[in-house]
């Protein structure tokens, strides 16, 4: 069974960091659009970062570069997102999911999603 489990996120203050997990089953990520989206309460889900099979070029949304990270562990079938420096406004529930076919990170886009994950921050 195609499966995508994320993991990781807590409360937090400002300044802190928080490291995020991915974990897929029946699949292997190498070689597969995959990315990490978050939903604030009340707002659209967006896209936070990428890595694109096309290219193997890694995006970060603007909010967000310079302090998040992501990387990918093929043997473990595994990716990550590192946070540091976290704002207030980066309270959300984050998402792992995976493009099968293809190289564009965009929801609509996106054939499986993780259950999501609470990130909290309190200043």
């Amino acid at each position: 069974q195609v499966k995508l489990v994320d993991s990781g996120g807590g409360l937090v203050q400002v300044g802190g960091s928080l490291r995020l997990s991915c974990e897929a089953s029946g699949f292997t990520l190498d070689y597969r659009t995959i990315g990490w989206f978050r939903q604030a309460p009340g707002k659209e889900r967006e896209g936070v970062s990428c890595i694109s099979s096309s290219d193997g070029s890694t995006y970060y949304a603007d909010s967000v570069k310079g302090r998040f990270t992501f990387s990918r562990d093929n043997a473990k079938n595994t990716v990550y997102l590192q946070m540091n420096s976290l704002k207030p406004e980066d309270t959300a529930v984050y998402y792992c999911a995976c493009q099968i076919i293809g190289g564009v990170c965009e929801v609509s886009g996106m054939d499986y999603w993780g259950k999501g994950t609470l990130v909290t921050v309190s200043s």
